[in-house]
């Protein structure tokens, strides 16, 4: 397989820096020879650029939403190095970064599947806030109901005018952290979710049995997998901006990982939330690489 590892250095949508070294830090720590191990091709198309804004310029734009023209920029630059990706038949390996990139990916890959598209989002939140619900006016919270055609039009229209994905194709793993706008629009919008509760509750075996289900039952063929680091414990990744306690472990998370996987469907992906800056003893940038390791032997 082709892979294009596209880097997001990108701290304003959970505005905590240090996220932005992400992309640069796993290069130098070999993620594209890890990328390579499974007879990948990888070409490194560098970093999207991150335009500059002060700190007391983030409300700017809108009082509910940080960072607002920085963000958008960027993810429309993105979503078209995205939809370049796969229009040369090559996969495109996002990495991060906060996770207000998801929209970008997921925006360039709907342009490229239309309608025979769903997303995974492995993730501990479930990023479906507005500038309406959101407690913290933080964009990473926000993508993924943006991608939903839900929100504020400039996060809405990104890249292309309308609805990214269909709500009945997207698939929420892990989830745990949730607020109350969040719930109200998964019940609204029957939404498929899994927290991290009922993954334990049920064992990844039978979760995977379920998902597949569900995932017969809409009959697409392109998934977009958005996976956040945070879908893991705190304790195995201090190194994050936002982690939360019971999450997966590393051996539940790679089970999860290899049955998305097993679908044949995954075109794209995103990896991020790692904040070097954060990380205590490696032990994030450690879990990252053997995460991404077990990854590269799934791409094919």
């Amino acid at each position: 397989m082709e892979i294009n590892t596209i880097g997001v250095p990108i701290f304003y949508g959970c505005d905590i820096e240090g996220v932005n070294l992400g992309p640069n830090t796993l290069r130098e720590n070999g993620l594209l020879k890890i990328l390579k191990k499974s007879n990948n091709i990888v070409f490194d198309l560098g970093n999207i650029y991150v335009p500059e804004l002060l700190v007391e310029d983030k409300f700017k734009e809108h009082e509910n939403m940080k960072y607002l023209s920085a963000i958008v920029e960027t993810n429309r630059n993105l979503a078209h190095a995205v939809y370049a990706s796969l229009s040369s038949n090559s996969f495109p390996f996002v990495i991060g970064g906060d996770h207000s990139l998801g929209l970008g990916s997921l925006s360039g890959a709907s342009r490229y599947f239309k309608d025979d598209l769903g997303v995974i989002w492995v993730d501990a939140h479930g990023d479906i806030n507005t500038y309406l619900t959101t407690p913290s006016g933080n964009v990473h919270g926000m993508p993924l109901s943006a991608a939903m055609g839900l929100g504020h039009a400039v996060l809405r229209d990104l890249y292309f005018r309308g609805r990214k994905i269909d709500p009945k194709k997207v698939f929420i793993i892990c989830a745990r952290d949730l607020d109350q706008g969040e719930l109200d629009l998964i019940t609204e919008l029957n939404i498929n979710v899994w927290t991290t509760k009922d993954i334990n509750s049920i064992g990844v075996t039978a979760f995977l049995e379920d998902f597949n289900n569900r995932l017969s039952n809409i009959n697409i063929n392109n998934l977009h997998l958005s996976f956040d680091i945070d879908s893991l414990d705190s304790s195995l990744v201090p190194g994050t901006g936002t982690p939360v306690h019971d999450g997966m472990n590393i051996k539940d998370i790679k089970n999860i990982l290899t049955g998305v996987f097993s679908t044949s469907k995954v075109r794209s992906m995103d990896f991020v939330e790692f904040n070097p800056l954060l990380d205590k003893e490696s032990v994030t940038l450690n879990n990252c690489l053997e995460i991404l390791e077990h990854v590269s032997a799934l791409i094919k």
